[in-house]
């Protein structure tokens, strides 16, 4: 029989399927994957419910329903001063992973150069090679994660067509500053190339950070697709709603490609994300500073366990060094150990790494649950690790990706 796609089949597993896994065998505290323990606002997920009944349940426009384009628009204009067409400038996608595959074949041909930065969301480099076009990859190094200038004005060429980034950036919890856009911003102009903002933890910044899309800077609304979420906004991730702003140049090969991957998203979710993004600014407000406060909690009880925690000013996660618990293996040793022995799962940095040469004492934890679960997951490691003397276990090479 004949091979079916090669880079597809040498892809690994996801690091979540495995750690999920894991954490379920062992009934363990599962601070891996990206998503709040709690619902949404109550009225949002209301008007979803209602909206079934309302007996518009067939494919609704493949650009998204009117409320929530609409809204979109009304949303970056409240935000951030952007001036949106909502009839040529929004498409609605099924959630933030397809909206950045959208944009990506919105202005990729085969051949063509990508400028990365990682740690990256795992989602980023497949798509880019499966659409023929070549990642070039910039790293950045823990633990302020602060843009390598030199290196990234390398990173862009001849054949260099759009530079994709996260801001507030997972897994790092980094918000890029506005000094630093400032030079991502020249270097598009001075290649003449696209930007691709992947902005989805958009609301979610600490420490008095301020998210600023690059879309707002001089000369780059033409040259940008700015892309939202409703499920990390609302807390509502398996609603898979996502949102992307662009210029009217733009737009139309996003819904394009939109068209061609999923066509439509469900109606009555759009209807009731719409509703969501005309709440008040309490609403936002108090959705950081809950998770500001969550990630305090964690922060703080890590610290205690002997954990280095770096610091993390942006979306739900904290990266730690393990390093001084003095265990012996790489991180994906440590994420399983802690998993089996601890009841705590985290997930390792390193799946977030293209190169093989990634940092490898480095774990993720997920913030963004009750406090009493975060409370339980410390004293959990505490009890572990109080008295424990140097770990020792044996590194893994097995291949594993990250997701979420």
């Amino acid at each position: 029989m004949r091979g079916a796609n090669s880079y597809l089949g040498s892809i690994g597993t996801t690091i979540f399927t495995v750690m999920s896994a894991l954490a379920v065998e062992h009934r363990s505290i599962n601070l891996g994957q990206g998503f709040p323990d709690t619902e949404g606002p109550a009225d949002v997920v209301r008007a979803a419910a209602d909206a079934l009944l309302d007996g518009r349940n067939q494919y609704p426009p493949m650009a998204g329903v009117p409320e929530l384009r609409q809204a979109v628009a009304a949303h970056d204009r409240r935000f951030y001063g952007l001036d949106v067409d909502w009839q040529t400038g929004v498409t609605v996608t099924s959630g933030a992973t397809e909206a950045i595959t959208a944009c990506l074949m919105a202005v990729l041909d085969p051949g063509d150069e990508v400028v990365l930065i990682e740690p990256l969301y795992d989602t980023y480099v497949p798509v880019v090679r499966m659409l023929g076009a070549i990642p070039r990859i910039v790293r950045l190094s823990p633990p302020h994660w602060d843009l390598p200038r030199e290196a990234l004005a390398a990173a862009f060429g001849p054949k260099t067509k759009v530079i994709l980034f996260n801001t507030p950036m997972n897994p790092s919890g980094k918000v890029f500053t506005t000094e630093e856009l400032g030079f991502i911003a020249e270097l598009v102009r001075r290649h003449d190339t696209y930007a691709i903002c992947d902005e989805v933890y958009e609301h979610l910044t600490f420490d008095g950070q301020r998210h600023v899309p690059l879309m707002t800077l001089p000369g780059m609304f033409e040259r940008c697709m700015r892309i939202g979420s409703a499920g990390k906004t609302f807390s509502l991730t398996g609603w898979k709603v996502g949102y992307v702003t662009a210029p009217p140049t733009l737009s139309p090969l996003v819904a394009k490609a939109h068209q061609n991957l999923t066509f439509t998203t469900a109606p009555n979710l759009q209807r009731a994300v719409a509703l969501g993004l005309a709440k008040d600014d309490s609403y936002y407000a108090g959705l950081a500073s809950s998770l500001e406060a969550r990630r305090d909690l964690l922060a703080a009880g890590l610290a205690e366990v002997g954990l280095s925690v770096l610091p993390t000013h942006g979306t739900y996660f904290i990266t730690t060094d393990f390093s001084p618990l003095g265990f012996n293996g790489d991180d994906v040793a440590f994420c399983r150990y802690i998993t089996e022995h601890a009841g705590v799962t985290g997930i390792p940095v390193s799946a977030f790494y293209e190169a093989p040469d990634a940092p490898r004492q480095f774990a993720r934890f997920a913030f963004c649950k009750r406090p009493e679960v975060l409370a339980e997951a410390v004293a959990r490691l505490k009890t572990h690790f109080r008295g424990q003397g140097v770990v020792r276990t044996q590194s893994t090479t097995e291949p594993l990706t990250a997701a979420g």
